[in-house]
């Protein structure tokens, strides 16, 4: 474990994830009093909450923060914590919004987040139940935290820790989903400025109907194909492998050329000079299968019609937690679980 030091200069131009050392000093470590029900609890790479309700079922729940994002808030925080629930195996049923309001928002931008939130609830089928919404001093942008609820069987859930070695390495639609619909809908006027055509960032936009992996994840669950689900949201599809990895205790190697990368996000990401892998990715579904049903879980989402791609393998431990073979034949070893997102990066600058 690296030791902790970051100086104050550092710690007040974070942004992001916490550092792993930091997670594992402050955060981990501190959960109050143990339960005995609580079959997975807070740990790096686990999408969820797992807690044994002692009648065959258990609860899965998990919170996450939308912080990122503007123009799509309130859908982007509906799909973004249900799809961690999904790939637990388990259908998103409850939710509740925890909305962070600047002080100078009117009621145009309460009606489109709270509009953008119903309309994607309806769509996954779940209900909004509760949580919290004010005005919050010194905020320059709306922020959202939603909790995502969800029961399921107790031996039918799907864990981050699950990737056996031999296993391939599944891919839904495309990298940087969620992404490309971020820059074209915030850094439009950056975009235009570096020769990106509007045609593309309008099409870009639209990616956002696709972030959410309830409909793939579901179906490689209930079909019992899949020993590890995950949601690659900050640190985007690299970050993703790099947990599951961390998370079993395995290495991933992936090939580039095998991930497919829509046109519209390899065009923006030329401009903006930042890494289609790294950048967060939330409706690309990764799953690891066994090789001998790879076949089978590929027909069932393309019978659905959902794209679906073999980017990888799942090997015993070699050093790292992913290795990369970029186009071109240059390798490139991930050894941190933490992967710095590079739409951050991108606001930064």
């Amino acid at each position: 474990m690296c030791s902790f030091k970051v100086s104050l200069k550092r710690r007040r131009y974070m942004i992001g994830k916490l550092p792993p050392e930091v997670l594992a000093k402050f955060v981990l470590s501190r959960i109050g009093r143990l339960d005995s029900s609580v079959i997975v609890g807070p740990t790096v790479g686990e999408d969820a909450a797992v807690i044994d309700l002692g009648d065959g079922r258990v609860l899965v729940v998990h919170a996450d923060p939308i912080t990122s994002a503007v123009e799509y808030i309130g859908w982007l925080a509906v799909h973004i914590a249900s799809n961690d629930i999904a790939v637990r195996g388990v259908r998103p049923r409850w939710l509740l919004s925890v909305l962070y309001l600047p002080e100078t928002s009117g009621i145009s931008l309460i009606d489109k987040i709270t509009s953008q939130i119903d309309a994607a609830a309806k769509e996954i089928g779940a209900m909004i139940v509760g949580g919290h919404s004010e005005y919050t001093p010194k905020l320059e942008r709306p922020l959202i935290s939603m909790t995502a609820i969800g029961v399921a069987d107790k031996n039918r859930y799907v864990t981050t820790r699950g990737a056996q070695v031999n296993d391939v390495v599944l891919m839904s639609k495309v990298v940087a989903v969620e992404g490309t619909a971020i820059l074209s809908a915030d850094f439009g006027e950056l975009l235009i400025g570096r020769g990106v055509p509007k045609s593309v960032i309008e099409r870009g936009r639209s990616f956002i109907k696709s972030v959410s992996v309830v409909d793939e994840a579901l179906t490689l669950s209930e079909a019992e194909l899949a020993t590890s689900m995950h949601d690659p949201t900050e640190g985007g599809l690299l970050g993703g492998l790099a947990e599951i990895a961390y998370a079993s205790g395995k290495t991933i190697e992936v090939w580039e050329e095998k991930i497919p990368i829509a046109e519209e996000t390899a065009i923006m990401s030329r401009a903006l000079g930042v890494d289609p892998l790294k950048i967060i990715s939330s409706g690309t579904l990764v799953a690891t299968v066994p090789e001998k049903k790879a076949e089978a879980a590929i027909n069932m989402l393309k019978d659905k019609g959902i794209n679906v791609s073999i980017i990888g393998r799942v090997t015993e431990y070699t050093g790292c937690l992913v290795a990369l073979h970029r186009r071109g034949g240059k390798d490139e070893k991930i050894e941190n679980v933490y992967v710095k997102d590079d739409l951050i990066s991108a606001w930064e600058k």
